[in-house]
């Protein structure tokens, strides 16, 4: 250690106990080419889970950074999956290998939306920021940049024939953009209150809508022909040569609060509605020939536990498929057939075991550092550390506060009706309920000789308890229980309790903001520990009886002198309350947990601040330390258990305090008004925050146009130039580009020339000399000596675009032959569904066979 404390980093293991977070949507997802129907994605804080809806278990992990998930959108042809954030970025995933090489930048604050259009090559984002933002997929670039509302995005749709887009918002508009001009023509004002969802219906020629209120609103859309076509008379607005909408009545919900989310299938045959409410709705969207023979007819609703996003999957044979994301931490599905007359929805799977359905308020590890336990208001899971799977799952009381008992075999609980519960982990079973307190048991602690415990409560009393084992009279074996053996009564609730390691002091946090300590043995009054404006929640005592640390309400942790009482140091912990507060085995460090989200470690010798552990994304309740200081266990409002493991690397105090300083800065940047997207240029992507990032790009092109000039005529340095503009990402390459100082402009189009015409990276080329060509227009436009470089990269440029286009219009002819050729051969149909055209000629051929009994 020498001269120097030395300390070690703790650094994030894994997240679980969650199934799903409330905050994003539920999706339907196909991986590796399996069944349909059968995978769910679901967002985990800041990752996102996919899980077998048949197995249970989870398949794949899409890991995040730092901001939690806030939508979810697979792509059309199901590979990839775009993942919005709360900080207002955007990435996309690969399903195959679960690696993320596209990110997008352009929102200030979180993703509430997004949409891929019909070939999967565009997506539009919309967020809290009120902007909407279509993007290019396969440049990995901004197209532009769409205002005009005035409140969240919550729902955008591409148009599949025609380059339309319509957004919804909670400033109750519904708009049209036109996306060849990037502007909106029309503007649906009949919604009195938010919008909060829409689908398209009949091909497009509908348009559903759900609001604040208990009406689903369908208007009908007419698509006009060629403006040329329209009289000019008939024109009275730059909107009508597109289209025209009109009311065509509603549709009366049985729930009466907003619509949470309005879903559809792929087809729009089948639209999904849920509220607040525990009510799931089913409405089936009727042909012509439907309306006329069933009229009002629809679906029977399902009721199902309050829901909170759903999601739908037309399947072969009329098959529906459902999956629900609850909120509480549960995914659910369901299966139906629409064909049926009174189709009944069957549930096919329910994902629990991974997850609390409530908040976990404690935590304890197993002296042998391999199990955690974990209780909530309903259950108590013990999970495997290693392997962060569930061991035991065992039904359970509103449970405050846990430990295990020496041996590890059971454990104890305290609950909120002031009862101690005994479960055995070889069976899983309960053992014994013991009435200990008449108010909630706060807090329990393992006395040092590990023959008991001591409990502390609302109802004032501390008691002391011995373990003993008796003989169960049912099966006739010894059982553990405990024995109530002395009580200290206190003038005020109760809120922890500690022993001292040397048994010889009991420490009670008191509701009038102060601690209390007593001797063990006779429980006389020895200090009295008062300087909290607000009661301490949490306490500790250090493995040498010297210090005590305190946790409170007030937002402070104080360490205290257990010899006289005086307090060495008064800290400002956190932004709220501080829950949780407990040291690191035989060290004088600890560590506290706060209503802030975040974890934090602390020096009680030098009175420093080491680290602080972000991850969770709500208030964290309780954390425990294993008996080795290796693991922490955490366990927060977002339902997450995370945990974090000790590692080799020191910190560096002074250094740490930078890395904060950084990060504050950059949060601080990232949500400051900076332009993003460009409506002129469709590429400014958050040029201000990566200035930094593509200065240095712009230094890596200007060095390989360096190197170019002085070895010109070696192939190598041609690669080499090339190699590095394509290092560069998409997305950043032209913010590189425009941060290039104008004098290696020339060089930089010459070289271009030369690539055109040996076919090196023609597409990345054209990109870069279109754009450098706009931003430098009249500098090159002036230049002479440029015009003879111009011509030649223009009679280049169209003949070798004009060769690859021809070779790719050569390879479609080609597959769409070998698809008639194997189509007239096999009689399969590829690349189309032919459920429906089958059931459409059999139910000819009923019309057929009908006909002719009639005419018999």
């Amino acid at each position: 250690m020498g001269l120097t404390k030395q300390y070690l980093r703790y650094t994030a293991s894994a997240v679980f106990g969650v199934i799903g977070s409330q905050k994003a949507n539920i999706a339907y997802v196909t991986l590796r080419g399996g069944e349909r129907g059968r995978y769910v994605a679901v967002a985990a804080c800041e990752h996102v889970f996919i899980w077998d809806a048949r197995k249970g278990e989870k398949v794949l992990i899409l890991q995040g950074q730092k901001h939690e998930v806030t939508f979810l959108c697979p792509s059309p042809d199901g590979v990839h999956i775009a993942v919005g954030y709360e900080d207002g970025a955007v990435r996309i995933f690969s399903l195959l290998n679960g690696e993320s090489n596209v990110s997008f930048n352009g929102h200030k604050t979180s993703v509430s939306v997004m949409q891929y259009d019909t070939l999967g090559a565009r997506l539009v984002t919309g967020s809290k920021d009120t902007d909407v933002i279509v993007w290019d997929i396969i440049n990995e670039c901004g197209l532009y940049r769409l205002r005009g509302h005035k409140d969240v995005i919550t729902q955008a749709l591409f148009l599949k024939d025609k380059n339309l887009l319509v957004t919804s918002s909670k400033d109750s508009f519904v708009k049209w953009w036109d996306l060849d001009t990037q502007h909106c023509f029309k503007t649906m004002v009949g919604h009195r209150s938010e919008v909060w969802g829409m689908v398209l219906l009949n091909q497009e020629n509908r348009l559903l809508t759900g609001s604040a209120d208990s009406e689903l609103r369908a208007w009908d859309i007419n698509y006009l022909q060629e403006v040329g076509k329209i009289r000019l008379d008939t024109v009275h607005a730059s909107c009508s040569r597109i289209l025209s909408c009109r009311k065509a009545g509603s549709i009366l919900r049985e729930a009466r609060d907003r619509v949470v989310s309005l879903a559809a299938d792929a087809k729009a045959r089948v639209i999904a509605c849920h509220g607040n409410d525990s009510v799931l709705e089913l409405f089936t969207v009727l042909s012509e020939e439907e309306v006329q023979k069933k009229m009002t007819k629809k679906l029977k609703k399902a009721k199902k536990k309050a829901a909170k996003w759903v999601d739908c999957l037309s399947c072969a044979g009329g098959e529906l498929k459902v999956a629900l994301l609850l909120q509480n931490n549960t995914i659910e599905t369901y299966s139906l057939r629409t064909s049926d007359k009174t189709p009944t929805a069957n549930k096919t799977a329910r994902l629990t075991l991974g997850g609390h359905r409530t908040d976990v308020r404690t935590l304890a590890f197993s002296s042998d550092n391999l199990a955690v336990l974990s209780a909530s208001g309903d259950t108590v899971k013990v999970w495997n550390r290693s392997t962060l799977q569930v061991i035991r799952t065992m039904a359970c009381e509103y449970a405050l506060c846990s430990l295990f008992v020496p041996g590890d075999r059971q454990i104890i609980l305290g609950t909120k009706s002031g009862k101690l519960q005994i479960f055995e982990l070889a069976s899983g079973s309960l053992l014994e309920t013991v009435d200990a307190h008449n108010g909630a048991l706060w807090s329990l602690c393992l006395a040092p000789d590990q023959r008991g415990i001591v409990t502390g409560s609302a109802d004032k009393m501390v008691k002391f308890w011995e373990f003993e084992l008796i003989k169960d009279e049912g099966t006739g074996q010894k059982r553990l229980t405990v024995k109530h053996t002395r009580t200290l009564k206190l003038e005020e609730d109760i809120l922890c309790v500690k022993f001292s390691p040397d048994h010889r002091l009991l420490a009670v946090s008191l509701l009038d903001c102060t601690v209390k300590v007593f001797y063990t043995d006779t429980l006389k009054f020895f200090l009295s520990l008062y300087g909290h404006k607000l009661p301490v929640l949490c306490l500790d005592i250090s493995h040498d009886n010297t210090l005590i640390a305190t946790g409170s309400a007030d937002r402070n942790v104080k360490i205290w002198g257990l010899d006289f009482g005086d307090c060495h140091r008064s800290m400002f912990a956190h932004d709220d309350s501080v829950m949780f507060l407990q040291f690191v085995p035989k060290t004088h460090l600890f560590f506290t947990a706060g209503k802030d989200k975040k974890i934090k470690q602390w020096d009680a010798d030098k009175f420093e601040h080491i680290q602080t552990l972000e991850g969770h994304h709500r208030e964290v309740w309780c954390l425990t330390i294993s008996p080795s200081g290796d693991h922490i266990v955490s366990s927060s409002h977002d339902k997450s258990l995370r945990l974090w493991e000790r590692t080799r690397e020191p910190i560096i105090l002074d250094e740490e305090r930078e890395m904060e300083r950084e990060a504050e800065f950059e949060e601080s940047m990232a949500k400051g008004d900076v332009p993003v997207v460009s409506t002129q240029f469709s590429t400014f992507t958050r040029h201000y925050l990566y200035l930094n990032i593509s200065f240095t790009l712009a230094e890596r092109i200007m060095e390989a146009l360096e190197l170019y000039k002085e070895e010109n005529r070696k192939m190598e340095v041609y690669k080499y130039a090339c190699q590095t503009a394509v290092l560069v990402l998409p997305s950043e390459l032209e913010v590189s580009l425009l941060v290039l100082p104008f004098p290696y402009i020339p060089e930089l189009l010459t070289l271009f020339n030369s690539y055109i015409k040996q076919g090196l990276e023609v597409e990345l080329v054209c990109r870069c000399l279109f754009f450098l060509l706009k931003i430098h227009f009249g500098q090159i436009s002036s230049n002479q000596m440029l015009l003879s470089v111009i011509d030649e990269l223009r009679t280049n440029t169209v003949s070798k675009v004009r060769e690859i286009r021809d070779v790719m219009g050569f390879n479609s002819a080609a597959l769409q032959f070998l698809q008639r050729e194997i189509e007239s051969k096999e009689d399969v149909m590829f690349f189309a569904d032919a459920t429906g055209q089958l059931a459409e000629k059999k139910k000819k051929r009923r019309k057929r066979e009908r006909a002719i009994l009639t005419i018999a």
